[in-house]
């Protein structure tokens, strides 16, 4: 027996609704699985509709197993004949019943993304191609495209013109779908493509499927792009139900082709339409909820609601303001330990950002107070493809070892052949020497091969050569721009690797401040200790992820890291996209906030960005908050000069600028000969304090550094005990 007792008036209402085309805005946290869920019951149970015509499309294979469950509960008997899949699984159903219609065999393959992959790696090697100068994403992205635009590789192939590159992505795609003939296989673009041509190519078996199924319900409408739009409107025909829940306001995927537009417009559509807004949150506090509500208030293109929620507060939003993004990243650390030492759940916390390079500072705060940490959804920074480039580019100027040399001398690529490199590894065992030892000082082969040998050393003696007088992060730009590593990238539109770059300059930078006579080879070794940190085990850890990545989730306290002006909203989307970026951006925060049940932190710092080229500032998303929903901690930096606000933390007192922290007094009192504990170089001994500065002798083989006395990373050894 199904019971509606338990819901609120507006949840009601919308599993009781009589209406043929339903509208369904449910705010974040407002119960809309078990709205759903309850409205296919009460279909079944009180409507005595048969569940064999009853439909409901998600978007994940989670959600679709919890409806299920969830149904099952509800009417064990009746619960398992309902239709209840992801979209593309719906396409696999459909298309194996009638794709003999579109010429392919019934037991076609699906592929996936491995199965991709191969395929492009045939074609790059028929071509002489290779995947750094084409990454496989890209390549794919590119196919994609082509094929919902339903532009054959004839039709790329006039498109391209005389450009090469245009070219050699037009050739790899005709292979790429002629592979796919050849094998009657169907990647996960193809099952709703294939789907939706057929249909409207077919109406005899369109027909078929608008009578197979007689109410239709869509979860995260506000997801979907036109090719799904498009099938939906095939499925409903012109006399079937059609329900649809989902939220404008998280509408944060229109980079792959989501349109807010569609959800907004389902009015217009399908006449008489009813909407219903569930806008009663049963996840957040009063403030979190009041918060996120005045911020998507900035928004024009929305549906008017306002959360709300009955559960008692837990105090306001707080916004934490710091010198340096080093130190934001460490108050986060410090202040998940605190919470752990009263009893929080490392895995009850969540760091939030709007790109993944942002992860850098966070992961070096984690393990230098030994915070347990996954990154959901992604790779660690010091793990990411183009970080390993850079630091092997580095390492070239260093020692020039076999495995940096491996790893590099082809990327981006220079022609250099597997002949050519076993070669090379042969005459380095041969003489005893390195392989660098070897293409520098003996002519290995001959022709262009050699001649690219030697424009290779030659780079790399050039950067040896400035090594001694140039910063390190000067003479990372200059080896990334005189290698072509940058101009690959940016070729290729990489503009998120690009970023990670950048963000390991402002790593570079900052460790040269914090350790003045340090040297490169001391900072690479620095950083292998970072890059050799392997997964945590044990389910008990902080998550680390992009607000992209959270979609859906919730947690105690989260932590949105990063908030200043064009890192969040990001500057590109805005660039990009202008009043429509600036509002998905908008969207994306409000997604953000609403993870949170608990509590709310958000933090920013002020400093250079080389991402931005420019000083950071506060995001605006932090002052459409309403001041009475939102308290203010750290210092401001409106004139260059720290006022303080408001503290609350005994570990950040003196959060002003390095030059002022440096000529400042350490809380710390320090002497030689106290034993100390740093977070990365371990026990030491202080040598001499002078101007903000210790000097201390650590174990072999970090010998005596000198090092900021306020650096966060370093205690004496009585205080960590």
């Amino acid at each position: 027996m199904v019971s509606i007792e338990m819901l609120n008036e507006n949840q009601k209402k919308a599993v009781l609704t009589s209406s043929q085309y339903v509208r369904i805005i449910a705010g974040a946290g407002s119960g809309k699985t078990r709205v759903l869920t309850m409205r296919i019951a009460h279909l079944i149970e009180q409507c005595h509709v048969w569940p064999n015509k009853i439909l409901a499309i998600t978007f994940t294979n989670k959600a679709a197993n919890e409806m299920k469950e969830r149904i099952r509960q509800v009417l064990p008997e009746q619960g398992n004949a309902v239709f209840i899949s992801t979209i593309h699984s719906l396409c696999v159903r459909i298309l194996r019943e009638d794709i003999p219609a579109m010429g392919m065999p019934r037991n076609f393959t699906v592929m996936d993304a491995d199965d991709q992959r191969s395929i492009l790696k045939e074609a790059y090697k028929e071509f002489g191609l290779d995947k750094q100068t084409y990454t496989f994403g890209s390549m794919l992205d590119y196919i994609a495209n082509n094929k919902a635009a339903e532009i054959s590789p004839e039709r790329a192939y006039v498109f391209a013109g005389d450009l090469r590159g245009e070219n050699d992505k037009a050739k790899v795609y005709e292979y790429y779908v002629n592979r796919q003939q050849a094998i009657y296989a169907l990647d996960f673009d193809d099952l709703l493509l294939y789907t939706v041509r057929m249909f409207r190519q077919f109406a005899e078996i369109q027909a078929k499927w608008v009578q197979r199924f007689h109410y239709i319900h869509v979860d995260e409408f506000q997801d979907i792009d036109k090719i799904q739009y498009d099938l939906i409107q095939l499925l409903a025909g012109n006399d079937n139900s059609v329900y649809v829940v989902g939220d404008p306001d998280q509408t944060i995927y229109t980079w792959r082709g989501a349109d807010v537009n569609i959800i907004m417009n389902f009015e217009k559509d399908y006449q008489p339409c009813e909407t219903i807004v569930l806008n009663e949150n049963y996840r957040s506090t009063p403030s979190i909820l009041n918060g996120a509500n005045a911020l998507i208030h900035n928004n024009r293109n929305r549906v008017e609601k306002d959360l709300f929620t009955s559960r008692p507060d837990n105090g306001a939003i707080t916004h934490y303001s710091s010198a340096g993004e080093e130190y934001e990243a460490t108050w986060i650390a410090c202040k998940i330990n605190e919470l752990h030492k009263q009893g929080q759940r490392y895995r009850d916390c969540a760091i939030l950002y709007r790109s993944n390079y942002l992860s850098r500072a966070l992961e070096k705060a984690m393990i230098e107070q030994r915070i347990p940490y996954v990154i959901y959804g992604g790779i660690k920074f010091y793990e990411r493809a183009e970080i390993k480039d850079a630091l092997c580019y580095l390492r070239m100027v260093c020692g020039s070892d076999d495995l940096a040399l491996m790893r590099i001398i082809n990327v981006p690529r220079r022609g250099l052949g597997n002949k050519t490199m076993d070669t090379i590894v042969q005459r380095a065992r041969e003489t005893g020497k390195t392989m660098y030892e070897v293409i520098r000082d003996e002519k290995v082969v001959s022709g262009k091969a050699q001649t690219t040998i030697e424009n290779f050393v030659k780079m790399v003696e050039k950067w040896k050569n400035l090594a001694p007088s140039t910063p390190i992060s000067r003479l990372l730009e200059m080896i990334l721009l005189d290698s072509g590593y940058r101009s690959m990238l940016e070729a290729d539109k990489e503009n998120e690797r690009l970023e990670n770059l950048k963000e390991l300059i402002t790593d570079i930078e900052s460790y040269t401040i914090n350790y003045p006579d340090s040297s490169l080879e001391e900072y690479l070794q620095l950083v292998s200790l970072y890059g050799d940190k392997g997964a945590e085990d044990g389910g008990d850890h902080v998550q680390l992820m992009t607000v992209h990545a959270a979609k859906g989730l919730e947690f105690d306290t989260v932590f949105v890291y990063g908030m200043s002006e064009g890192i969040f909203p990001n500057d590109r989307a805005m660039q990009e996209s202008q009043l429509k970026g600036l509002e998905e951006e908008r969207r994306l925060a409000y997604v953000a906030f609403t993870r949170a049940q608990n509590k709310l932190y958000l933090t920013e710092s002020s400093g250079f960005s080389y991402i931005l080229s420019r000083i950071k500032v506060p995001s605006r998303f932090i002052k459409e908050i309403d001041p009475q929903y939102i308290e203010h901690i750290g210092a401001t930096f409106d004139t260059g000069k720290p006022k303080e606000i408001k503290l609350h933390s005994a570990l950040f007192e003196d959060e002003a600028p390095f030059e002022e922290r440096l000529a400042s007094k350490p809380r710390t009192k320090w002497k030689k000969g106290d034993h100390v504990r740093h977070a990365a170089f371990g026990e030491g001994i202080v040598l001499e304090y002078s101007e903000g500065m210790l000097k201390i002798a650590f174990a072999f083989p970090f010998g005596v550094r000198k090092i900021m006395a306020t650096h966060p990373s370093i205690q004496k050894a009585e205080e960590v005990e």
